[in-house]
């Protein structure tokens, strides 16, 4: 415990709250819960994004136009909007705010999921497996989306970030995680009121948002060159 709003020094490089707390260490605790949150609700809306993008495309039909639909009309609704409505229902929580984030962030997954079965489905390796008997469930397990993975990968990596950016704002609005806990937006949100007298409480919490989400759209990107063919 430090002076209560003390600015950075070489004791609280990152300064101390309003109640004398250090913010570095703060800070570095609420990345666990940032990563966290970001990769669990990520992994849960890839795997609800490629079931549902993998039936439609593989499938066609009825089962493409109602996925498609169901898609769009999500995709009209502010996820804000839709994000805060299922918080009412699960309550305020770091694992109500994983369970949003990952119900609200399917649908580009889905249609990435979508267009890559689609590209897939009719080539001629896929036909030879119809041909030899394979099951509908081999196929596309073993055959269509291993080779499909690759834009999912790096869609996912840069959506960790996405997901670290909605976390923050959800904790601002008071949705995510409750005090004390150190999640970041909380912070920003906590430091918004004494910006003039104590600038840091809000300055780094948010370069912290600001640098991960950055780093991990590098590592998307060179992922991306890495995994491109074309770029070999």
């Amino acid at each position: 415990m430090g002076e209560y709003r003390q600015g950075p020094s070489w004791q609280h490089p990152f300064g101390t709250d309003s109640i004398g707390h250090d913010v570095f260490s703060r800070v570095i605790y609420g990345a666990r819960i940032s990563l966290r949150v970001g990769i669990i609700a990520t992994l849960m809306s890839m795997v609800i994004g490629v079931f549902f993008g993998s039936m439609a495309g593989f499938f066609g039909g009825i089962a493409d136009a109602v996925i498609t639909r169901v898609v769009d009309i999500f995709l009209a609704i502010p996820y804000i909007v839709l994000a805060i409505a299922i918080a009412a229902v699960f309550g305020k929580s770091e694992t109500s705010v994983m369970i949003v984030l990952g119900l609200t962030s399917w649908m580009g997954i889905t249609r990435i999921s979508r267009s890559s079965f689609l590209s897939i489905k009719n080539l001629e390796y896929i036909e030879a497996a119809r041909a030899l008997g394979y099951s509908r469930t081999r196929i596309i397990s073993r055959h269509i989306l291993p080779n499909a993975i690759q834009p999912l990968i790096v869609y996912g990596t840069i959506s960790v970030g996405s997901v670290i950016l909605a976390e923050a704002a959800l904790s601002y609005l008071g949705v995510g995680a409750q005090d004390p806990t150190p999640a970041w937006g909380l912070m920003v949100s906590e430091g918004k009121g004494d910006l003039a007298n104590a600038p840091h409480l809000l300055f780094f919490p948010g370069a912290a948002i600001c640098l991960t989400v950055l780093a991990l759209v590098f590592i998307g990107d060179a992922l991306r060159d890495a995994l491109d063919p074309t770029q070999r």
